[in-house]
């Protein structure tokens, strides 16, 4: 402002004065412009030693007080009017009347339109005898006049910040919206409330169809509002990529497409309608809003709303993103868990179906007992995607894999340069299961030192990479399988027996396939769809010769057993319908006796008949297994009860070609 030159008949001290607690109080981002009135007027009336000062501003026929400091009094409202009409001071009846006028907005003048309202400065005089000095109220009128102008400029600026930080504070809410619609509907109030305006709409392109979609339509109840992409303003607007503000008028009432007021039941007075435009140029609707509530909409509510369009274009672009992906990875999750089926109607397999719907839910540590191949990592898959983890990942950890010094640094991970190979830092399992569900499978082969290791992590739920000192928290949880007798390697002091009854909260039994009566012919018939389904071809049948061979196998390898003879049948059968003599491929080389021995499965005779290195072979094939079966799959126990080292066992079995 021109403070200078207006106060240049000012003594310097007493400008100064004057001037240091206005430029104290301008300088607060929270001052009113009606403060400044106060300002002046205390330092008015401390420079002049006046006993009261104030400012009247004219309304209709009265006169109203704005600002006043200093006793009350009643206004002389003909000396008032007296010194207004001739335009100049007028001391009378110990009251100096100073005609001034100030700038105001005034609302019902239009926003850009400014009306002189005549105001005027009442000065109490001092004791009898002595004048104000002339002078100092002169050039206090002209800064008065200034300051005047500066107010209602500084006024306007603080109302922009004020905008913009209220931009900036709802576009940060905007942020934490996950669901679509909730999302525009926050944005269109916030645009309504920013703007005081009574409706908003965000009309987004659907290209495809040629429509611009309102979602929402503040107001409007029902169904989203469609209208054609090159209809109205909202057209214009989008094809145009420029901002449009209209005002009702006779000569403009063609641009806005009535249709819709007349179906909403509604009348549309002014509008402002500005493009959302991505942040990769593209534009994907139009941000309008509606019936400013008083008055018009002006320039500053076009550039209002343009920067709303820019954060609001960008959050649905990203919400839409963010959306996308999550509803392809729950498609992802419904496909994968629509794989891991636990199949069966015997009633241990019912019961333990109602067994993971119940436990499921739960964050309880869970322990899976069973054979090899009795599908314990299927159960364990079926619970983690019955969970409020499926979305996070599923791990799988052969424990039995793990030697005692890579054992750490697989579950923990480990920091660059921790030992010799460690070329990079790697998180272990635990990290990468983090949110999600560790399986733990072949747990009963864990090294006791592992155990007390993995007890630690267990409790305290905190991992310390290999080489590293910081803790890191894991939210997992532990699923552990095994085919050994916890309890009796317990006793024999093999396993840890408090890791044993943190593992052991829920314990889940899979019996054996031979034991799920016709759930064997139940798997059969689902494994032959789905590598047929792989194949191309129609899904085999089973013959009735085909279902007393299955039903007379062992099946000592389980599901797993059975799943590659379905798999084997899938591609080398050259029928549709599965035979016995299909199946020889996979035939059991023993079966069990009347007194519970395992004995090979083809009688002396035909045995003779194959001679004598073949009948030898078949007999240590079906002497290994009877001993593998007795120790419930434990070959140390196994080749003891053989006369065998277990190093000895497998390479005995490497050659008889036993899986």
């Amino acid at each position: 402002m021109h403070w200078e030159r207006d106060i240049d008949a000012l003594d310097p001290q007493v400008a100064w004065r004057l001037l240091k607690p206005l430029l104290e109080l301008l300088t607060d981002p929270k001052t009113l412009p009606e403060q400044l009135l106060e300002v002046l007027l205390a330092e008015l009336r401390k420079e002049l030693q006046a006993k009261s000062a104030g400012v009247v501003r004219q309304i209709g026929h009265d006169w109203i007080p704005v600002a006043w400091v200093g006793p009350p009094r009643d206004l002389c409202v003909d000396l008032i009017a007296e010194s207004m009409d001739q335009g100049k001071r007028i001391d009378q009846q110990g009251w100096s009347v100073i005609p001034i006028l100030t700038t105001a907005g005034i609302a019902d003048a239009g926003p850009h339109q400014a009306l002189l309202v005549p105001q005027t400065l009442l000065l109490e005089q001092p004791t009898p005898g002595t004048d104000p000095d002339d002078r100092l109220v002169t050039a206090m009128v002209r800064l008065w006049n200034s300051c005047g102008l500066f107010a209602e400029r500084f006024g306007e600026a603080r109302r922009r910040v004020e905008r913009l930080q209220q931009m900036l504070d709802v576009s940060a809410q905007w942020q934490q919206f996950e669901d679509p619609d909730s999302l525009l509907e926050a944005i269109a109030g916030a645009a309504t409330e920013l703007l005081e305006a009574e409706r908003a709409s965000i009309f987004l392109w659907d290209r495809p169809r040629k429509k611009l979609i309102g979602k929402p339509a503040l107001g409007v109840d029902g169904s989203p509002l469609e209208v054609e992409d090159n209809v109205g303003i909202v057209g214009a607007v989008l094809h145009s990529g420029r901002p449009r503000r209209w005002q009702a008028s006779s000569d403009e009432e063609a641009e806005i497409n009535r249709a819709v007021d007349l179906r909403l039941q509604f009348v549309t007075r002014s509008l402002v309608a500005v493009p959302l435009v991505a942040q990769d140029g593209k534009s994907i609707g139009v941000f309008e809003v509606i019936n400013k509530r008083s008055g018009a909409f002006d320039d500053e509510d076009v550039d209002s709303l343009t920067r709303l369009a820019t954060h609001a274009a960008a959050v649905i672009h990203n919400n839409h993103l963010r959306c996308t992906a999550i509803q392809s990875r729950d498609r992802l999750v419904e496909n994968v868990a629509g794989e891991v089926q636990v199949i069966g109607e015997s009633p241990p397999m019912v019961a333990l179906r109602a067994t993971i719907k119940r436990v499921a839910k739960t964050d309880l540590a869970l322990l899976i007992l069973g054979e090899n191949g009795t599908g314990k990592e299927v159960l364990a898959r079926s619970v983690h995607f019955q969970s409020g983890r499926r979305s996070e990942p599923f791990v799988a950890v052969n424990c039995a894999a793990l030697v005692e010094s890579l054992l750490e640094s697989e579950l923990f991970g480990h920091e660059k340069g921790a030992f010799t190979d460690a070329h990079q830092t790697r998180p272990g399992k635990f990290e990468l299961a983090s949110g999600g569900t560790l399986f733990l499978d072949e747990i009963g082969d864990m090294s006791l030192g592992g155990q007390a290791k993995l007890l630690r992590v267990l409790e305290e739920k905190v991992i310390v990479r290999v080489g590293g000192s910081t803790p890191i928290p894991v939210d997992v949880r532990v699923l552990a399988a095994t085919n050994q007798p916890l309890a009796e390697m317990v006793r024999e002091k093999k396993f840890r027996e408090d890791l044993y009854f943190r593992l052991n909260v829920v314990v889940m039994d899979l019996p054996p396939l031979r034991e799920r009566g016709d759930d064997l012919l139940r798997l059969a018939d689902y494994f032959l769809k789905d590598f047929a389904s792989h194949i191309g071809r129609q899904p085999l049948k089973l013959s009735e010769s085909a279902v007393r061979s299955l039903r007379q196998h062992r099946w000592s390898g389980n599901i797993r057993e059975l799943r590659n003879v379905m798999e084997r049948v899938s591609y080398l059968c050259s029928g549709d319908t599965l035979e016995a003599e299909d199946l020889s491929f996979a035939a059991d080389p023993g079966r069990i006796a009347s007194n519970g021995s395992h004995l090979p499965a083809e009688s002396l005779e035909s045995i003779a008949e194959l001679g004598l290195t073949e009948a030898t072979r078949r007999y240590q094939i079906g002497l290994i297994e009877q001993a593998i079966d007795t120790a419930q799959g434990n070959m140390t126990v196994a080749a003891e009860s053989l006369g065998l080292h277990r190093s000895n066992l497998y390479r005995k079995m490497k050659q008889l070609g036993i899986q």
